[in-house]
């Protein structure tokens, strides 16, 4: 029963993140340019990336206790790596993240209709902003959710820190995003981008592999580092 609730939080904390996060690109960019290719401008990018940061702050107090928290396959992975969880409650953490995308690009989809990007991750002439590759864009993420990864560990590896985590991890996302959205409108989440593309199918799922390696590959360095570099370890 017990994982039932921490998977059913994760399921909750990542369709909110989706919803909010997604939602906020989806109605902004179709209220100033249609259906048109994005070309981001300071407001939407500052929108946009206080959105997913905002989701998150909501979501850490609210199921925090419950499940962390992570609402990222490439978080859960990290916690994984620092012996933080177990790999039957990774499994599940990740089916629920990615049920829980799913779910909630499906309620994108359904105020915003079919010809709506539902937020979906993407590179390349036409689709990201500055028109990066698929090169560009493995180490745009890569580098993104090495950052995002890192500070939640750091932040969370202390239980003084228990009451501001949520914030600073959510300040996080946030920076991240400001980074990231005019180059690949920033995943550094695989069930983030896993549930718009899916949904959205075409050239969204065609380059999902990207948005799936790539943060995995940035927190499983960001663990690493994490535990065997910056970790301190406590006195006998």
């Amino acid at each position: 029963m017990e994982s039932f609730k921490k998977y059913f939080a994760e399921f909750i904390g990542t369709a909110v993140l989706v919803i909010g996060g997604c939602g906020t690109a989806v109605g902004i960019n179709t209220l100033t340019l249609g259906y048109k290719v994005p070309v981001p401008t300071t407001a939407s990018v500052i929108a946009i990336a206080l959105a997913f940061g905002l989701s998150i702050v909501a979501m850490a107090y609210s199921i925090g206790n419950v499940s962390g928290c992570h609402i990222n396959p490439a978080v859960s992975l990290a916690v994984l790596i620092n012996g933080g969880m177990s790999v039957k409650d990774f499994i599940g953490y990740v089916i629920a993240q990615l049920l829980g995308a799913t779910a909630g690009a499906a309620g994108i989809w359904i105020v915003f209709g079919s010809n709506a990007s539902l937020g979906a991750n993407g590179y390349g002439s036409g689709i990201s902003a500055m028109g990066i590759g698929a090169v560009g864009a493995g180490i745009v993420e890569v580098t993104l959710t090495f950052i995002f990864v890192l500070a939640v560990l750091g932040v969370t590896s202390k239980a003084d820190n228990a009451r501001v985590a949520g914030l600073v991890i959510g300040l996080s996302l946030t920076f991240v995003h400001l980074i990231g959205i005019v180059f690949t409108g920033t995943s550094v989440n695989p069930a983030r981008s896993f549930g718009p593309a899916v949904l959205q199918g075409g050239i969204a799922l065609r380059q999902l592999y990207v948005f799936i390696i790539a943060p995995l590959v940035g927190a499983a360095a960001a663990a690493i580092i994490h535990k065997f570099i910056l970790s301190k370890k406590e006195s006998k």
